[in-house]
């Protein structure tokens, strides 16, 4: 796990009973043994890659209230990443699964991608910038510590092994530990008042984390 003793450690350890949850949940153990169905997969990745564009505008939205150009840069530069990079990743994995792009067009968020995205960006628009960043953090840290275990609990042969590689990949951690630096900086001055909404976010982002994997597994779709 990444070294730190401020507000994202504090919550990390906060959440452990729900990060086990995320890591027993059958998606992600699939995810690691190599046995998760491609139908699953393939429906997880339609919904991240929805999930993306809005995660990016929330990201954007928060760097435009960072205080300091240093976060203002890296806020903006995660945004950029989560559609150029990220994309690139699911785009790889939508040829080889015959995922054409009228096929993606056709698609529509589900509703927890919808619920989670759209919180993301109604909370970067609408609240002060610790708590903005507060939301963000936990797709950024849950992501890399889920690549990290899946890395050594993976199998040869992993059919899987290209998205666990790519969040287990130190750059990825790098740019985790400097949102955590960030959001760390942003709880050290922020008023009681503005530490509790911190706190409120980040478990429910860390809650819609969960059920995103659920959502995948199920393969979630709207009943009406």
């Amino acid at each position: 796990m990444n070294a730190s003793t401020g507000f994202s450690a504090a919550m990390f350890a906060e959440i452990g009973d729900l990060f086990a949850k995320i890591l027993d949940h059958p998606f992600v153990r699939g995810l690691g043994d190599g046995s998760l169905p491609r139908e699953r997969f393939v429906h997880y990745m339609v919904q991240d890659a929805h999930y993306l564009a809005m995660f990016a505008r929330a990201l954007a939205l928060a760097a435009a209230k960072a205080p300091d150009t240093a976060a203002q840069v890296e806020l903006a530069r995660a945004s950029h990443d989560a559609i150029v990079v990220e994309r690139a990743l699911h785009d790889s994995f939508f040829r080889d699964f015959g995922v054409d792009e009228a096929s993606f067009a056709a698609s529509r968020p589900s509703p927890t991608c919808f619920a989670y995205g759209h919180f993301l960006i109604s909370t970067a628009a609408a609240e002060d910038f610790p708590v903005a960043v507060a939301a963000l953090l936990p797709c950024f840290h849950i992501y890399e510590e889920v690549g990290r275990v899946l890395l050594a609990q993976s199998v040869p042969g992993n059919p899987w092994q290209r998205w666990i590689d790519t969040y287990a990949d130190e750059a990825f951690a790098e740019q985790v530990r400097r949102v955590m630096a960030i959001t760390d900086r942003a709880h050290e001055t922020a008023s009681d008042a503005v530490r509790g909404r911190m706190r409120e976010v980040y478990l429910t982002s860390s809650r819609l984390e969960w059920m995103f994997w659920d959502a995948a597994w199920r393969l979630e779709s709207w009943p009406v």
